[in-house]
Order: structure tokens, then sequence, then C-alpha cells
């Protein structure tokens, strides 16, 4: 049997947190460890999480602290890196799986998929409220990205990639690795009949702007890093011309702040160069099929 291990990053959302950690106490089979980052917490969490770690009653809880925030995405690497498991559930704190034998099965579809790098499960959140009745999630099919509140990935496949890059401290750390996964011949695939889970969505520490300009940053570095010549100028002067026609339609507000990414975008080309390890033309084509 393939062990699991489960990864949560939090920050200041101690509520969602304690109902998350409520459900997890009822999974059976529990999972190989529990992985919490704390990042940056200035509420209650790190203590909510510490009177968790002494009732014991979640099996091998790990809390790493960072007490000044290194964002989602370089505390899920380092949580990957850490774990032990042959597969890591990825989920918010806000999020959580439905059936308390969620666990039992995953393990399967990699077994019988060697090439299955990232499985996506299907989810029920509060974001798209038509998808909390929903019985019918489509059919099984590879995609160009995944999410970080409910997928489970294959360790071993991860840490012989680049993996999530750093510096893009949140957005857009898995359609870049799906690409990476995609361009090395393994796959990412969404599976509708897996174990679903409950995505409470929380808005706490959100902003659209925010992760709109973050989400078109991280997007233009990891076409720097990825996308081979001479398709990158095409394919990264596209990108930001995306990024710009969604600013216009949120508004005059979003569009005069949209340089403020392509700024931010510039100042970090030269460690993005440093970093460039492009893929073939097949293989990013082959990504930008999907869907």
């Amino acid at each position: 049997m393939m062990t699991i291990s489960i990864m949560i990053t939090t920050k200041n959302r101690s509520a969602d947190l304690v109902r998350t950690l409520s459900v997890l106490r009822k999974l059976d089979p529990q999972p190989l460890e529990l992985l919490i980052t704390a990042d940056g917490c200035s509420d209650d969490s790190v203590e909510v999480l510490k009177a968790e770690m002494l009732k014991a009653e979640i099996q091998n809880l790990c809390l790493i602290i960072n007490e000044e925030g290194r964002g989602s995405i370089d505390s899920r690497d380092r949580m990957i890196r850490e774990a032990s498991g042959d597969l890591i559930l990825a989920i918010d704190d806000d999020s959580y799986p439905e059936r308390p034998d969620a666990l039992e099965c995953l393990g399967h579809y990699f077994e019988e998929n060697t090439k299955l790098a990232v499985m996506k499960l299907p989810q029920r959140t509060d974001e798209y409220p038509e998808s909390l009745t929903q019985q019918d999630f489509g059919p099984a099919r590879q995609i160009r990205s995944f999410t970080s509140s409910g997928s489970v990935l294959r360790r071993s496949i991860y840490l012989g990639l680049p993996g999530f890059a750093p510096g893009f401290f949140h957005m857009y750390e898995e359609p870049d690795y799906t690409l990476q996964c995609v361009a090395a011949g393994y796959e990412v695939i969404f599976i509708p009949d897996a174990p679903t889970i409950r995505h409470h969505w929380s808005g706490s520490d959100r902003s659209e702007l925010r992760n709109h300009q973050r989400h078109g940053r991280n997007e233009f570095w990891s076409t720097v890093m990825r996308c081979p010549m001479p398709y990158l100028l095409p394919v990264a002067a596209y990108r930001i011309y995306r990024q710009f026609r969604y600013a216009c339609i949120r508004g005059v507000d979003w569009v005069i702040r949209e340089p403020i990414w392509w700024a931010a975008a510039i100042r970090g080309l030269p460690q993005v160069m440093r970093r460039r390890n492009p893929v073939s033309w097949a293989g990013y084509r082959k990504w930008l099929r999907l869907k």
C-alpha cells in the first residue's frame, strides 16, 4: 500500500483550521503524517496547532512555523520535500475530504498508472455554489492545472523535477508544475469518481486584485523559465496582453494598477533567467492544448 501524507499551509484562519482538524481526526485510515505550516500567522493559529499536538488525536502532526511569511508556495515545497509519504494530499486550511475513508482508495489510482504525477479531486466549494449539490463532475481527463486545495501529488516525481518555483510566493505554482510534468512525459489528471473535497473557500486574507497581479507576474516568469526559443517572445507577449485584457474587463481601477505587476516581473527577471530551464516545444505545446 502506498503511504499518504497530508499537507496544509495556513495563515490567520484559525476558525477554519479548527473545523478542518476536527474532520481530519475522523479519517480512517489516518494519514502517515500531517504536515502544517503556519506561515507568518498573527492570530492564534499557532496556539491552536500546539494544543492539537498535545491532544495527540492526530497521528504524527508536524508543525512548521514561519515567523515571517514565506508564502504558500515555498511552504508547500518544503513540506513535500520533508514528507515521508509516497503520496501527498494537498488541502487548504478551509478544505477537507468529505468521506472518512477517503485515504483508503487514493493509492490505487497511482498504483494502476505509474505515469500519474498529480490527481485532482472533485471539489464542492462555496466559490462555485452550483458545485455544492453537483453529482456529475464530468469525465476523467488530463488537465493543464490542478488545485492545491484538493489534489494528490506523487512525491517521487516531484523530487525529480524542479518543483514549485521559488519566489512565486502565491499563485500559478500549479500550472507551472503541471507543465513540468507534462513535458517530462507524466500525467496530471482530474478523476471525478475519486473522493470529493469540501472547500469552504474562506474570504479571509484574499484580494482578487492582488491575486491577479501575482498570477500575471508568475505566469510571465513561468513562461520565461519554461518556454523554448524562438517561441518565448510571442508567448510572453500574449501572456501580458491576456492579463491586460482581463484587467480591462474588471474596470479602470484594475487597468491603472497593471504596471505594478509589470514592474515586479521586470525586477525579478535576473533571478528568473538564472533558473531558466526550458522544456521541449513539443512538451510545451502539448500542455497548452490541455484544458
